[in-house]
């Protein structure tokens, strides 16, 4: 038999065929490095920017709410005349998400009381008509700040509206509507190759209100002694491009953005929190969303200076966060979204209504909501016996789990969900509509014998809902929801 290279003939062709592939990857990976490193990358960075990391893609837009004729502020009752100046400017930010698949999602913060019912639902409809976005692709955040404005069908009864505000109110409602439709679109528009990575810091200004009086916190902060639930982590989302550049970060934390009760439009500690932030990253986007604070305040407050300083301290720990390397999320994303009946406690009588509307020491925000349920009662319009509520849960990378509820949840529900999924879950509320104060079984027991007893009976009043109180089984009703859309995310394909 005839050899070649000592080899019998017929094996020639294919090692032959072998060293010439061989020889050609190598001389196209050595092009391909002398291009990188003209570039000044190396080889490694260059495919780590564009393999699995690089697969996401992000787009950011902002837009100013701040109201431009005088309008009623929400969150006080006790204010007697609308808004009249500004201390800084209120802002709707919005981050827009596609991972590897195509499936896209967008996150809304906002310099607002809530997002109600009646601007949520009309805002979804427009954003599925126009971009295709299902339900539970579109998170809609609210500060919480008690600097913004009155919002359609949310509060009425706490302030003295005529019919001349209430279409200023409505006004300003569609604009609003179509100021976030607009916006997401731009954030939709300017998507580009991003990463994404989470991590996590503290800082401690919020305290447990119900637990500790706020003439006392100096000293008992002195003492390392207040008392009651709380959590101090601020959980961050950092998007960047493929450069490291900052995109947009996301930052969460428990605690009520009240520390100003001026007439002057802002956003309180979150968002000078957010002004810092956009100032030392120029061209990046700082998205607050709230935690679970409904029964957590700043304190001590009232100044705009410790405003600024609870500002500071959320920012300084944000970019602590951002200072240290990063949990990286993988190209995936999982939403899931449900409204669930919340039951409500017993239906007010005609003759408890009475009363308080007789009462001379009834205030006057309780007194109107009185007077309005009588008046559907003499109509025999019947009283709603329980409220949709809304429940979304993502899930991004596969392991950061998004748990998002509507109203204002106290913090009882953030530690449940941690223990139940594990520490670095993230818990927001004050999503997608905020009809109410969420107590948990535990506050609705207290406050059947204390005093006042706000989260869990009076607060019902100041917003409007036709009942003193949820059902006791508010807190099931809701775990039961977020484990069922848990499940649902954790076991897509």
């Amino acid at each position: 038999m005839k050899t070649f290279w000592g080899l019998p003939f017929p094996y020639v062709v294919p090692v032959v065929f072998v060293v010439f592939i061989k020889r050609l990857l190598k001389m196209r990976w050595a092009f391909l490095s002398s291009v990188i490193l003209v570039a000044g990358l190396s080889p490694l960075s260059a495919v780590g920017a564009h393999g699995a990391e690089g697969s996401w893609k992000a787009g950011t837009a902002k837009a100013v709410i701040t109201p431009k004729t005088p309008m009623w502020m929400a969150g006080y009752a006790s204010r007697t005349r609308p808004g009249d100046g500004t201390l800084h400017e209120l802002y709707i930010r919005v981050l827009a998400l596609e991972e590897a698949q195509g499936k896209r999602a967008v996150v809304l913060s906002s310099d607002l009381l809530g997002i109600p019912r009646s601007i949520s639902d009309h805002v979804s409809a427009a954003l599925r008509e126009k971009f295709g976005l299902s339900r539970g692709q579109i998170m809609l955040n609210a500060s919480h700040t008690h600097s913004g404005p009155v919002l359609r069908g949310a509060l009425y009864d706490a302030y003295p509206l005529d019919e001349v505000e209430k279409q200023r109110i409505n006004a300003y409602s569609d604009e609003l509507e179509a100021t976030i439709v607009h916006t997401v679109g731009e954030a939709l528009r300017k998507m580009v190759p991003a990463t994404l990575a989470r991590g996590e810091g503290s800082t401690d200004f919020a305290v447990n209100r119900r637990n500790n009086r706020e003439a006392d916190v100096p000293a008992l902060r002195a003492q390392h002694a207040l008392r009651g639930p709380s959590d101090h982590s601020v959980p961050v989302l950092a998007v960047r491009t493929p450069e490291g550049k900052l995109l947009a970060v996301v930052f969460c934390y428990a605690c009520h953005n009240t520390t100003l009760s001026i007439q002057q439009w802002n956003g309180d500690y979150a968002g000078f929190a957010e002004t810092n932030l956009e100032a030392a990253h120029p061209g990046a986007v700082a998205l607050f969303c709230m935690g679970c604070g409904g029964d957590q305040n700043p304190l001590p407050r009232r100044t705009v200076e410790l405003c600024r300083k609870y500002g500071r301290m959320m920012s300084d720990a944000v970019e602590a966060v951002l200072a240290r390397p990063l949990d990286s999320l993988s190209p995936s994303l999982r939403t899931e979204y449900e409204t669930v009946p919340l039951k409500l406690g017993s239906e007010p009588t005609r003759e408890e209504l009475q009363s308080l509307v007789a009462g001379r020491s009834t205030p006057v925000y309780i007194r109107r909501w009185a007077t309005r349920l009588l008046k559907e009662i003499n109509e025999r319009k019947p009283l709603a016996r329980s409220y949709p509520y809304p429940v979304e849960v993502w899930q991004l990378g596969g392991k950061q789990l998004w748990i998002a509820l509507g109203g204002e949840v106290v913090v009882d529900y953030d530690l449940r969900f941690k223990e139940r999924y594990g520490a670095d879950a993230w818990v927001t509320s004050y999503s997608n509509d905020v009809m109410a104060y969420i107590p948990s079984r535990r506050v609705l027991h207290e406050d059947m014998v204390r005093t006042g007893g706000y989260e869990g009976n009076t607060s019902m009043m100041i917003y409007g809902m036709p009942a003193q109180r949820w059902s006791e089984t508010i807190e099931e009703t809701i775990a039961t929801a977020v484990d069922r859309l848990v499940q649902r995310v954790e076991s897509a394909k």
